[in-house]
């Protein structure tokens, strides 16, 4: 159930990610620099933090079908990641791997992903089968892709949120911030660097509460997105349901503060609703899933506001079927 989900995610992080198959890590792949992953929906999220937290790694992420057309991609370790194993785009890109004989590996907790890393001695990680949704196994997620990376301080500094994340405390800011956001389309901002964040916030939105929702990033939004609600007269009806979630980061470019800053007035007086968020925490890491965290419990009182369930995607698996007959026929 999401709810025990949100309220246990800390003891995610007590999870020891084995690598099976570990001898066949090509090119000393344990501390291989350069790497691809490759996943759709949730089972991409965990990459995108990490790139976030170490933006001096060298991470590409894919979300499409095949494998991105780079010239040293055979310098690469390839992760392919699905939760359930049965991704199509994901195990194509496997595919692609396999037949120009890259270094390749694979973060599944169950499905086909596992039976062929199994079957041709790749390398994986199987994440423990929680049932949960994707997007709710980031903690998982990432601890798998760091084993793989051969990260041993990251897993160490991961490991450490289990001590130090409290998901009950954020859960009547949660339910609070759900009720004032009630009947109104989310729009999430944050600086670039917290780029990734605010996009795990509207795929939650989504997700967990059936709503639209959108993201964007400071300064970027300031040269075209701000004018699409400089309202007049004839735009008010199309505009009056936005609310706006302003994710502000005290480590932030002051300039992009100040930007932030300026834009919340500016929407203020055109008479939008503004929410801002301070993010929280010790430690970078500590930090990212503490505004995660927050997230969950917004978008999961916002389901339950609107009377829909916020764990299942029922439109994602009515679409898998159609397209699974549409392959067929």
């Amino acid at each position: 159930m999401i709810y025990d989900d949100i309220k246990n995610y800390h003891k995610q992080f007590a999870y020891e990610p084995k690598v099976e198959n570990p001898v066949k890590l090509r090119h000393g792949a344990r501390a291989a620099k350069k790497f691809v992953v490759v996943g759709m929906g949730g089972s991409h999220l965990a990459a995108d933090l990490l790139k976030m937290w170490k933006p001096e790694l060298d991470l590409l992420i894919w979300k499409s079908y095949g494998l991105p057309p780079l010239k040293d991609l055979k310098d690469r370790l390839v992760i392919v990641s699905s939760y359930s194993g049965t991704t199509e785009e994901t195990i194509d890109a496997f595919n692609e791997a396999k037949k120009q004989r890259l270094a390749l590996a694979v973060v599944a907790a169950r499905g086909k992903l596992v039976a062929l890393a199994e079957k041709w001695k790749v390398p994986y990680v199987q994440m423990p089968d929680f049932h949960m949704q994707p997007r709710m196994a980031l903690g998982l997620s990432m601890k798998a892709m760091l084993a793989l990376m051969g990260d041993k301080q990251g897993l160490a500094e991961a490991s450490a949120l289990g001590v130090h994340l409290r998901p009950s405390h954020e859960e009547h800011r949660g339910k609070d911030l759900a009720k004032r956001l009630h009947g109104s389309v989310p729009i999430i901002y944050a600086s670039v660097q917290n780029s990734a964040i605010a996009e795990n916030w509207k795929i939650k939105f989504n997700e967990s509460a059936k709503i639209p929702a959108f993201w964007n990033v400071v300064p970027e939004l300031n040269h075209n997105e701000m004018t699409g609600f400089d309202v007049k007269p004839r735009t008010t009806a199309i505009s009056k349901n936005f609310h706006f979630v302003f994710l502000k980061d005290i480590v932030d470019d002051r300039r992009i503060a100040r930007r932030m800053n300026v834009l919340e007035k500016l929407y203020h007086d055109r008479g939008f609703k503004v929410e801002v968020i301070m993010m929280q925490g010790k430690t970078p890491l500590q930090k990212i899933f503490d505004a995660l965290i927050l997230a969950d419990w917004t978008s999961y009182y916002s389901g339950k506001l609107y009377e829909v369930d916020p764990e299942q995607v029922p439109m994602v698996e009515e679409f898998k079927k159609m397209i699974g007959k549409a392959q067929s026929s």
